[in-house]
C-alpha cells in the first residue's frame, strides 16, 4: 500500500498535470523564458538541492567552492534542469520527425548494428540533458525499448509519468511495487534482441556496486553491468546533453565484459569502466548533469551510534 500523499506532493502532481495540459498550447519561446526565470529564482534562494548541485559540480570540475565561476555554472545547471521539465511538457505534442531531425547523435551505429545482428542492447545513461527526449529519438529511429521508473509520490504523478513515457513508445517497469521480476523481464527483453535503457550513475543501496568516480567512492546500479555479464547483451554508455535549442546524444562503444573472473568480479570491472565513460561525458557537459542529491559515500550522513 502506498503512503498517503502530503499536501506538497499533491501540489507538485497538480503542477505537472497542468504543465502537460497547458504548456503545449502556448508559444514555445515565452514558456521557455518563464522556466528560465523560475530556474533563476530557485538558484538565487540557494535551497538544499541547489547547494547540493553546487557541491557536486565543485567536485567534478575542480572549481573553488563559493567562487563566482562555480555559482554561474550552478545557475546554468538549474536552467538546464528546468529546461528538461519545460521540454517534457511539450514532447507529447512534437512530431517524431522533429524529434529525430533536432537530435544530433554520435555513435548511433553502435545501436543499429548490434540490433541488426540480433543481439540485445543495454543503454546506460547518467542523469543528464533530456533523457526522455533521447528515448523519443530512440523509438523514432526504430528501437522501442524497456526502462525502469522510480515510483514517484503521489501515485497520480507516477501514473502520469508512466503514461507520458508509454505515449512516447517506451515500456515502463516500476522500480518498486511491481511484480518483483524486473531483472528477469529486462534479461528476457535483451535475450530476444531488444533494447533496454537504464539510469546508471546513482544507487546508494546495499545492491549498488562501488566505483571510483571523480576521485572518490560512490555506488552505481548493478543492473546494467549485470545484464551484460549474464545475458551477453552489449552495454553501451550514452551521454545526453543540450546543443543550443536542440539535443545531443553520444553513444559510446560497447564496454567489454572480462573473460576471466567471477560474476561479481566481472560486474565490478564493467561498472568501473562505465563510470569512467560517464566521468568524461559529465566533464564535457557539467551544466547538463542534473545531480541534485548526494552521490558520494563520504557525503552521506553518518549512521547513528547504537545504545
Amino acid at each position: 500500500m502506498s503512503e498517503k500523499a502530503s499536501f506538497g506532493d499533491r501540489v507538485v502532481a497538480a503542477g505537472f498535470a497542468a504543465g502537460w495540459k497547458l504548456v503545449p498550447l502556448l508559444p514555445e519561446r515565452p514558456t521557455a523564458a518563464v522556466f528560465r526565470v523560475l530556474a533563476d529564482r530557485v538558484w538565487a534562494r540557494r535551497g538544499k538541492s541547489v547547494r547540493r548541485l553546487e557541491s557536486n559540480l565543485a567536485r567534478v570540475t575542480g572549481l573553488a567552492p563559493g567562487s563566482r565561476e562555480l555559482r554561474e555554472l550552478t545557475r546554468a545547471g538549474m536552467r538546464s534542469y528546468f529546461r528538461y521539465f519545460h521540454e517534457i511538457f511539450r514532447l507529447p505534442s512534437m512530431s517524431t520527425e522533429e524529434v529525430v531531425r533536432r537530435t544530433h547523435v554520435i555513435g548511433a551505429e553502435h545501436v543499429h548494428d548490434t540490433v541488426a545482428a540480433g543481439r540485445g542492447v543495454v543503454l546506460a545513461l547518467p542523469h543528464m540533458g533530456n533523457w526522455d527526449q533521447a528515448g523519443a529519438w530512440l523509438v523514432g529511429v526504430g528501437h522501442p525499448f524497456t526502462t525502469v521508473a522510480e515510483r514517484l509520490r503521489p501515485e497520480s504523478l507516477f501514473r502520469r509519468y508512466v503514461a507520458f513515457r508509454e505515449g512516447l513508445g517506451m515500456e515502463v517497469l516500476p522500480l518498486t511495487g511491481g511484480d518483483g521480476h524486473n531483472f528477469a523481464t529486462l534479461a528476457m527483453r535483451v535475450r530476444k534482441g531488444g533494447v533496454v535503457c537504464l539510469p546508471a550513475e546513482r544507487d546508494l543501496t546495499k545492491s549498488g556496486v562501488e566505483v571510483r568516480f571523480f576521485g572518490a567512492t560512490t555506488k552505481v546500479p548493478a543492473g546494467p553491468p549485470l545484464l551484460a555479464v549474464q545475458t551477453g547483451a552489449a552495454l553501451l554508455p550514452a551521454v545526453v546533453y543540450f546543443v543550443n535549442g536542440d539535443w545531443g546524444i553520444h553513444i559510446h562503444e560497447e564496454i567489454p565484459v572480462p573473460e576471466e573472473g567471477t560474476r561479481q568480479e566481472k560486474v565490478a570491472v564493467v561498472a568501473q569502466r562505465l563510470a569512467d565513460v560517464f566521468e568524461k561525458g559529465i566533464s564535457e557537459h557539467p551544466e547538463d548533469w542534473h545531480m541534485l542529491q548526494r552521490l558520494w559515500l563520504e557525503d552521506l550522513p553518518l549512521p547513528e551510534a547504537g545504545p
